[in-house]
């Protein structure tokens, strides 16, 4: 038997027609298993205090590049010392399963590299600075 509802979508409504395959809808309840021990809480005994090194020599500064959206450095197109044109790839961020080309706002001379590749990042975050 074919039943038709309307649907609406954003704004669109759809004329739908569906048949009715099966008999009623059933549900089985899942037993969920009692736990016989109860588990204890490992609490640390020392944490670690350590900061991280930065990546260059150079701290960034207010006119490094930053990255547009967050997701992980998956490779560097170029080191500290090299020139850069305007628009050059840089490096290759992934976000999302897709990788996204950064490229270079200005031409200049790639003067810190703040970043390693294999690292996560978040927007705002200083990838490089361009002198």
């Amino acid at each position: 038997m074919l039943r038709k509802f309307k649907i609406s979508i954003d704004g669109k409504e759809y004329l739908v027609e569906m048949e009715e395959i099966g008999g009623s809808p059933q549900t089985n309840p899942v037993p969920t298993p009692e736990r016989s021990t109860p588990v204890e809480a490992v609490v640390p005994s020392e944490v670690s205090t350590t900061v991280p090194e930065t990546k260059s020599s150079v701290e960034a500064g207010a006119d490094a590049m930053t990255s547009p959206m967050p997701g992980t450095i998956s490779r560097l197109l170029v080191t500290v010392g090299e020139v850069v044109e305007i628009n050059q790839p840089l490096m290759i961020l992934e976000a999302m399963k897709m990788e996204n080309e950064i490229v270079a706002g200005k031409a200049g001379q790639v003067t810190g590299i703040h970043i390693s590749q294999g690292e996560m990042v978040n927007p705002g975050d200083p990838l490089i600075t361009i002198s």
